[in-house]
């Protein structure tokens, strides 16, 4: 196995410390089964989250590369970088 090299550590260890919230985690678990979904539509689905955090959390989750986003309109529509995601935390693509 390849080392990874200085920008892929430091996105590694972003994609790890976004996950370890339980949100997020869960955000990526719903968006690996369906794409395209804007905050509300996952809004929906966690039930206890609030709008206004689960910004916070897309945030966190699209800055570190597990995002990405498309703008139609007035909403934008999250889905899973499956290439990202593929590889640097593969398990989270295995169903």
């Amino acid at each position: 196995m390849m080392q990874p090299n200085s920008n892929e550590l430091e996105q590694v260890v972003k994609i790890h410390k976004a996950l370890g919230e339980q949100t997020r985690y869960k955000i990526i678990q719903i968006l690996s089964g369906e794409s395209n979904l804007c905050p509300a539509d996952l809004e929906s689905r966690l039930v206890t989250v609030a709008l206004s955090t689960l910004s916070h959390h897309l945030k966190q989750l699209y800055d570190c590369g597990l995002l990405t986003s498309q703008k139609k309109g007035t909403y934008i529509y999250y889905s899973l970088n499956t290439e990202t995601a593929q590889k640097f935390v593969p398990y989270l693509l295995n169903k």
